[in-house]
């Protein structure tokens, strides 16, 4: 496993699209920190059994701190890098967790603008929707969800999720990244649902707001 998660990519045919080099270091950060031991067993032999764990493998520490140089400087990478850390992270029985988690972390730094506590709820969900519709197309470099019918509601624009998780874990991204702008922007407006998925068998992708 830690072999094929660092490994380069070589000979693959991309896409023009070119997600940001965060993305796979929020990815890879997840896996590692998820995975990392909370205790060591009294009769565990630490020569043997760490260094097989992911979290603490030398392989990953290695590509966290090349995305790292890579995301200070605001580079993008190849879409296949970012797909294989995906479906990796799907392998795990907490992929969903993880994704949401991963999606939280995306969300920009500075939070909502101060200027928005003076408007009303109604008129803050569209700016905060819009918000999200942008973080998601700068981090991916194109366009991922668009806005549906609904007090806050969206709708995929793309395959990407599905394409790395056919079982739809992977849409948590969406509703992680979607969750801390809406809480940004406006406090207590409720929870974010992935309300529709087409890896349940639904029609389309579709993220709204929980009354």
């Amino acid at each position: 496993m830690e072999h094929d998660a660092a490994r380069p990519l070589e000979g693959r045919k991309e896409s023009g699209r070119r997600p940001q080099a965060r993305v796979a270091l929020a990815l890879l950060e997840a896996l590692r920190d998820m995975d990392r031991p909370v205790e060591i067993l009294k009769d565990e032999d630490v020569s043997l059994t760490l260094p097989r764990r992911f979290g603490l493998s030398g392989v990953v520490d290695a590509q966290i701190r090349r995305y790292e140089r890579e995301a200070r400087h605001g580079r993008r990478i190849p879409a296949a890098e970012v797909e294989d850390l995906m479906r990796l992270a799907t392998r795990r029985d907490d992929a969903e967790e993880i994704f949401t988690r991963v999606g939280r972390s995306l969300t920009a730094a500075d939070g909502a603008p101060s200027w928005r506590r003076v408007f009303p709820e109604r008129v803050v969900l569209p700016w905060a929707r819009q918000r999200v519709r942008r973080r998601l197309k700068s981090l991916f470099g194109e366009r991922i969800v668009s806005a549906a019918r609904g007090r806050f509601a969206l709708e995929a624009s793309s395959d990407v999720f599905l394409s790395a998780d056919p079982d739809g874990g992977a849409c948590s991204l969406v509703t992680g990244l979607s969750q801390a702008i809406l809480d940004a922007y406006a406090p207590g407006a409720g929870e974010i649902a992935h309300s529709s998925c087409r890896a349940r068998g639904d029609g389309r992708c579709l993220w709204s707001l929980q009354q």
